[in-house]
């Protein structure tokens, strides 16, 4: 049975492909990826993943920015964890994430061990509570 998809957002081609590697090779999680925030509304709307995952340099462009703002707002959506990656030298970012509605970050590189349990440890807890919430929502 596939589980509902975590939604990688970067604008690296790159980074997207090296990050959904761990996650697909440890997890039972498909990953979804999108190279902005404003795609990672519109792919939100048509499927509800169960974590996203937001570059952290991307979080200083308006889109990104506001879909770390607007997704915890609605209902459908406001369970779903938002997590951070962020270069040690953009700090700042950690903060604007988690004033932006981030849950929580890791620091680059990331460690795809940390990376897979710090998805595991939000999956495995909120996310009973989302799916109930998901579908009375609906």
């Amino acid at each position: 049975m596939d589980s509902d998809p975590v939604l990688l957002v970067d604008d690296s081609s790159t980074a997207r492909k090296l990050r959904q590697i761990p996650i697909l090779e440890r997890t039972p999680h498909q990953v979804r990826t999108t190279k902005n925030g404003a795609e990672a509304v519109e792919a939100v709307v048509r499927t509800i993943p169960d974590l996203i995952i937001v570059d952290g340099a991307l979080i200083h462009r308006t889109t990104s920015c506001e879909a770390c703002q607007v997704l915890p707002s609605w209902n459908a959506t406001k369970r779903i964890p938002l997590i951070l990656l962020t270069p040690q030298r953009l700090q700042e970012s950690v903060k604007n994430g988690h004033e932006s509605g981030c849950n929580d970050d890791l620091t680059e590189p990331v460690d795809p061990a940390e990376l897979v349990a710090l998805l595991e440890s939000y999956i495995g807890t909120c996310y009973k509570v989302h799916k109930e919430t998901q579908h009375r929502d609906a």
